[in-house]
């Protein structure tokens, strides 16, 4: 399973560190979701830190066709794996997405809408806020 990937990441022993949970407009990070739950950490906000190599950063609202491009592109998020607690996205869920699969989709014209709010600010390390604000959501 690739970057992105809905499968379980195994700590093994090691205590993970997040980054500071500040959001790409200075404010405080807000929750992504919790049904699904996602974030690299699996806990509902998209947090990162060293371990997250894929930086799943942006809280992106799931489109037919952005599910459909994803899958394309090798990383199927819509087909359920049961065998890692992870039930496939549908369109209209929210889910911590990594930054560069979003430019990618973005460059492609199929990028999905995002929550500003919920946007960890290492995004924009990958990411132009103005790029990320043509996709937002109001809030």
């Amino acid at each position: 399973m690739g970057a992105g990937s809905p499968g379980r990441r195994r700590n093994w022993g090691r205590t993970m560190q997040r980054d500071a949970s500040i959001n790409v407009l200075g404010g405080v990070l807000q929750p992504c979701s919790t049904a699904p739950l996602t974030g690299f950490f699996r806990n509902g906000c998209c947090d990162t830190g060293p371990e997250d190599r894929g930086s799943h950063t942006v809280c992106a609202v799931m489109t037919a066709e952005f599910l459909a491009y994803s899958k394309y592109v090798g990383n199927d998020l819509s087909t359920p794996r049961p065998e890692f607690g992870f039930a496939g996205l549908k369109p209209g869920d929210q889910w911590c997405l990594c930054a560069g699969r979003f430019l990618q989709a973005h460059d492609e014209g199929c990028a999905p809408k995002l929550r500003l709010s919920a946007t960890h600010r290492r995004a924009l390390e990958i990411v132009a806020l103005e790029v990320l604000k043509q996709h937002a959501l109001a809030e």
